[in-house]
């Protein structure tokens, strides 16, 4: 997405109350609607335009949720409230807003049991959210938020490597993202990402095994029965 339309959404963003949360009655909206195709619409996110580029973990989701979408949105506005440049805006969404909520500790706790904390040199997986984040990108396939039927798109109805609208998004904005990071470790949160990280492992874009194949989702039952991760140490 260039600055001529990061620009118009934030020109959007500035109609919005200042509030810690917002309704989907108020970002669902035209002002923020990318696409739609049929039942299924993509809404603009602030916090996908930043990339690290010198990372060394790369971890990947399938798309932002209401979630994510709606904190990004609220810490977007503080800043433009705040009169902070908007080339600094899109970090400072990333930092706070990155698989925000539990995920981010599930994520962290899965990858300590990895015990990439160590490889690392830091203490916990959970710096790489916080003062260590210049060791991490963190991106979604399709990097705004998608919904089918008004509900969090689940990256499986319809599946992704079937749908023309997603695979645009894929190669539009994710392809440049693993070609320049093709030397990070690579952390898919789910099978639909895996799916399409062997399409680029079969394309010799990455390699196999620089990708945790198996690194279940961190919003799965797996993780609430506690996780065994044997079958991804061995990466």
């Amino acid at each position: 997405m260039n600055f001529r339309d990061i620009e118009h959404y934030y020109s959007n963003l500035l109609r919005l109350p200042l509030k810690e949360s917002y309704s989907k009655d108020e970002l669902l909206t035209k002002d923020f609607l990318i696409e739609k195709q049929e039942n299924m619409e993509i809404y603009y996110c602030t916090h996908n335009e930043y990339i690290n580029p010198n990372a060394k973990i790369f971890i990947i989701g399938i798309t932002p949720g209401f979630q994510q979408m709606n904190r990004s949105i609220v810490i977007a506005r503080k800043c433009l409230e705040e009169n902070i440049p908007l080339s600094e805006i899109p970090y400072i969404c990333k930092h706070e807003v990155r698989f925000y909520g539990i995920l981010r500790r599930n994520i962290t706790d899965m990858l300590d049991q990895l015990e990439l904390n160590k490889v690392l040199g830091i203490e916990k997986c959970m710096e790489l959210f916080e003062d260590k984040d210049y060791l991490i990108h963190t991106t979604s396939l399709i990097p705004h938020a998608v919904f089918v039927d008004g509900k969090n798109y689940n990256g499986h109805s319809p599946k992704i490597l079937k749908s023309k609208l997603l695979l645009k998004y894929i190669d539009k904005y994710f392809y440049p993202q693993i070609e320049s990071l093709n030397k990070a470790l690579i952390v898919p949160l789910g099978k639909s990402i895996e799916e399409i990280l062997i399409r680029f492992i079969n394309l010799g874009i990455i390699e196999e095994n620089q990708c945790l194949i198996g690194f279940p989702h961190p919003s799965g039952p797996m993780v609430i029965e506690g996780i065994s991760l044997i079958e991804t140490r061995k990466h």
